[in-house]
């Protein structure tokens, strides 16, 4: 089959052709399918049980979040938690006020103010990794090694493209 693209076109152009609709409808549907999992306040519950952890669903979320992108601004944060900015700003000095994160002026900017995860936090974000390793093996028991790898790469670099696309630097 030839594929006619227009004067000029790149690579990108012809590849994405070759992705059926079909493929694409099922990549989406799975995605819709783990993000509805994640979302399930029994998945919080059992995991922060797991983890001998009594901290609100909501606290914790934003705690992991600070642990994985921190230092980081409340704008930031909020952005990537998909919440309102004064909600996760109370619910950040709620952090703060239980010794987990501390806030820090910007070395970028000194009007801005980072939360930073603090020793006692990251022991509990420590705690929640270690209870999400024990809460997923039963899941991944039958995976190949090579295929846990393959997943853990194709997903790393699935999200790095839609960072870079929706930035504006696809670099891809």
């Amino acid at each position: 089959m030839h594929i006619v693209t227009p004067l000029g076109a790149s690579r990108k152009f012809v590849q994405i052709t070759r992705i059926t609709k079909k493929k694409l409808r099922e990549l989406h549907g799975a995605m819709v399918d783990l993000i509805a999992l994640m979302n399930q306040p029994q998945r919080d519950q059992a995991l922060l049980a797991e983890a001998g952890i009594s901290l609100d669903q909501a606290l914790f979320r934003l705690l992991v979040g600070i642990d994985r992108f921190g230092p980081i601004g409340v704008v930031d944060l909020s952005e990537r938690a998909g919440r309102d900015y004064t909600t996760v700003s109370r619910q950040v000095a709620k952090l703060e006020s239980l010794g987990l994160i501390e806030r820090r002026p910007s070395p970028a900017d000194r009007r801005v103010h980072e939360a930073v995860i603090t020793d006692k936090g990251r022991q509990m974000t420590d705690a929640l990794d270690a209870a999400r390793q024990r809460l997923a093996a039963p899941v991944l028991a039958k995976w190949s090694e090579e295929d846990f790898s393959d997943l853990v790469r194709l997903m790393r670099r699935f999200v790095d493209d839609l960072m870079a696309s929706s930035s504006g630097t696809d670099e891809t």
